[in-house]
Order: C-alpha cells, then structure tokens, then sequence
C-alpha cells in the first residue's frame, strides 16, 4: 500500500509562483505575468485569474518576501467538482509557463494539515560550496525521475549585489574609523531616520540621505563621499574596492548546521514510493564526505504521525479491556473479544488495496475508531454465551445457541452503520479524498471482522475456556 500524509484532494484552485531571473525590473515582471495572464483566461476551463507581482508570501511564513522577480497568479477552475479538468488545466499551465524563457515556475495548492512540501531533502555540511554542490546534482537527479514536479533548491543563486570590501591599511593611514565610515555610507544610501514628525494620530518618519540616492547608478557608488581628512574629501573608492557580485538568496540553518533544503512536489506518486526512490538515489551516489543528505518534510510529519497512532491504537485496545474486564468480572474473556481487532485489520488493508487507497492519518483515523466498533459483535456473543451458560447449559451447547440467536442482531447493527459510511466512502463532492479513507477503512474492517468474529470468535472460545 502507497502512504500519504494527508490525502492529495481537489480544491478547485491553485497558485503558480514565478521566480524571473534574479535582477529582472518589476516592470519587466509585470508584463510577462499579464501575457500568461490574457492567454490563462482565454481558456473556458479557467473561471478567474488574480496576481501579486513583486513578493511571494509562501517564501517567508512570517512576513511576505518581496524580490522584483517573484510573482504568483492565482486561477480557479471552472467546473470545481472535476478533479479530471483540474489536472488537465495544470498540465496546460505548466505547458504555457514553460514557453517563457528563464522562468522557474512551482505549483501551490493551499495546505490546511503541513506546512511542509511533501518531498524535502536536508543536505548539510560545513562549506557552503560543497552543500551546493551536491544540492545542483541531487536537483538534477530528481528532475530526471518520473514522479517529481517542481524541483527546487534554497541554495539558489541570488540577485545581483555591489559588494564593498574596505582597505583596512589604507584606513589606518588616513586614521579613519572602518565602523564610522561603514555607518556613513549605510545612510547616504539606505537613509536615516533624523526625527519624526507627529500628524495627528500618525508619526512619520523623517529620513536624510544622498539626494537622487533612489536613482543611484552603480558606477557613482565609488565617487560617494565618505568621509574627510584636513578638509580634503574621501570618496569611497580611495579606501575601499567595488565590485559587481552574486550573494546567496538564503542561507539555511537546521539543527545549528548550514543545511540546504531541496524541495518537490509529487506528480502521480505515494510518499512512501518518492521517498524509497530518493533513498534508492543517495544509496547508489552518497554525497561526499564531509556533506549529510536526509529525508525530511512530510516523510518526518509521517514517521511522528503513525508512532503517535501505534499509541492510540494500544490505549484504544488497553482501556477496551479494562472495561470489559470490570463487565464480565474475568480476565479471559476480554482476551477472546480482542480477537476481533485483528480481524478487522484485515479488512482494512484489504479494503485499501482493492480500492487503491493509500495509508493516511485519515485512514489510521479509521482504525482507531474501528478498534471500539468491532469488539461489540464479539461482546454480543460472548455475553449471550455466559448468560446460557450460567442458567446450566454446556459449553458447546451455549456456544451453538449463541451463534443461532445473535447472527440477526449482529448482521443489523453491522449493515447500518456501513450504510451510513457508504456516503463518505463513495467520495462524492468536494473534498471527499480527504473524507473516503475513513470510511473505507471502517467499512473493510467491520466487513471482515463481522464474517470471522462469527467463526473465530467461538472457536477461540470454546480453546480457552476450559470449564465444561
């Protein structure tokens, strides 16, 4: 069986983030989102069409991050209840971005269970060289597997920056101060803050710097003025070199240690299936020596989820006998009615694999339920046995009248309560992906327990109690 964090399920909308080659104007960014914008809404599957240029609010959880050639357009489906149609209009998104040369597009749909991708791996080291490295070849890999959509690395190159790298001699000769000349050059760019002006119940900022500083062109930052000596002016590029340079667009950090994060979505594949593939891929080319790849993202959220359900399973099971030992004042019996929880996980994962549903939170959801639902028909039976049993009957006898006098009630309560899941299971409207593998999982499990909890639970009955 495939596992899945959360059911993948149709909304009937979703995001396309743009990321333009770093340095691309905002003016040049708008424009080519509105030309993908006028051919999406001459599609009739598209209902409507909305766009943010200049930030992406998913980059930063906290606060939007704004870069002028970051962009998101917005689109709703037409027909919301056609998951089909939802594909297909991804498929023509996808197909449309791509014409447009250097644009790195990501498909978003909005996430109410993770704020993880379902795919993340964690590369570490020390030298941020190598992690990038091995993060360029783990990304190309991955675009090349089937199943992969979107992939993307944090350590991405970054928009284009003047870097200053102050002569520390030259400063010294001059007798001037690195930290002052550092703190003048900030605000005759950047600004500062000189006062503020109080306007009824507002205060504005009152910022000084270079006049035209907006307007800056690069070749006129080494002429800035930065200081003096006896009167004479010093300009920046007497103490200090400028150049053009690249930096980073962010530098992540895990646990303490510099980490890229190699995010993908999946296109056709289970979790569980992307996740052995990559752990396939590191396997056969191991990153070097001093760098560290790991899974994270959802398979982490996963791994946490099901050893936090294997707990409520055991509590379920736990407290079930407990009250089941205090009703029939006996420590066996109690054992013989668990027997049916077994039972019914065998119905479950039969019921998962016949209609190709993936293990989920959801589904587990519905094992915890179905572990206070299937013992009721054994605790029927078992009770109806004892109570014969008590007025002088045998063993075999009780056990044979049991069976005979409770199949009508046992059959009732079963078949009614998989009719009222039967609607949830259908997956009928919206959002029922997220709703069928509950029901799907209960309606298996009853389904199977009840046919052996018939069979077994007599038998196991009649072995171990060994009284006539």
């Amino acid at each position: 069986l495939g596992v899945d964090l959360i059911p993948p399920f149709s909304q009937g909308e979703f995001t396309v983030a743009l990321e333009l080659p770093a340095g691309t104007p905002l003016a040049s960014t708008e424009r080519t989102v509105r030309a993908i914008e006028r051919d999406l809404l001459a599609d009739p599957r598209i209902a409507r069409v909305f766009s943010r240029v200049g930030e992406d609010p998913e980059l930063g959880r906290a606060a939007a991050e704004r870069r002028e050639n970051l962009a998101q357009i917005n689109l709703a489906i037409a027909d919301r209840d056609d998951r089909e149609q939802e594909r297909r209009v991804v498929a023509a998104v996808r197909e449309r971005v791509a014409r447009e040369s250097g644009i790195r597009a990501e498909i978003r749909r909005p996430s109410y269970f993770s704020f993880r991708t379902p795919i993340e791996v964690h590369v570490f080291g020390r030298d941020l060289d190598a992690i990038r490295r091995t993060a360029d070849r783990l990304v190309v890999d991955l675009r090349e597997m089937p199943g992969f959509a979107d992939v993307r690395s944090s350590l991405e190159e970054g928009s284009p920056e003047v870097q200053v790298s102050f002569r520390r001699e030259r400063l010294a000769a001059l007798d001037l101060d690195l930290d002052t000349i550092s703190r003048t050059l900030r605000n005759k760019i950047h600004g500062e803050v000189a006062t503020r002006l109080k306007e009824s119940d507002r205060q504005l900022d009152v910022i000084v710097r270079t006049a035209g500083a907006t307007e800056l062109d690069v070749d006129h930052v080494p002429r800035l003025v930065v200081d003096q000596v006896d009167g004479i002016p010093v300009n920046l590029s007497s103490v200090a070199d400028v150049e053009i340079g690249v930096g980073p667009s962010r530098i992540t950090h895990i646990g303490q240690q510099r980490a890229a994060v190699i995010r993908a979505d999946l296109s056709g594949l289970d979790l569980a299936g992307a996740a052995e593939r990559i752990e396939t891929l590191l396997r056969r080319s191991p990153p070097p020596a001093d760098v560290a790849a790991r899974l994270g993202g959802q398979h982490e959220e996963v791994a946490t989820a099901f050893r936090g359900f294997a707990l409520a399973v055991f509590l379920a099971v736990f407290m079930v006998y407990l009250v089941m030992a205090s009703q029939f004042e006996s420590f066996l019996h109690p054992l013989v009615i668990l027997f049916s929880v077994p039972l019914g996980l065998i119905g479950v994962v039969g019921a998962l694999a016949v209609t190709g549903t993936a293990i989920s939170v959801v589904a587990l959801i519905g094992v915890v339920l179905l572990t206070g639902i299937v013992v009721n028909n054994a605790i029927v039976l078992v009770d109806f046995v004892n109570a014969r049993r008590r007025s002088g009957r045998a063993k075999l006898d009780a056990i044979r009248e049991a069976g005979r006098a409770r199949l009508r009630p046992i059959l009732m309560t079963t078949t009614t309560t998989i009719l009222a899941l039967l609607p949830l299971g259908l997956g009928l409207g919206q959002g029922a992906e997220l709703r069928a593998p509950l029901a799907i999982a209960v309606i298996g499990g009853l389904l199977v327990s009840t046919a052996l909890t018939l069979v077994v639970i007599p038998v196991v009955y009649a072995t171990v109690d060994r009284k006539p």
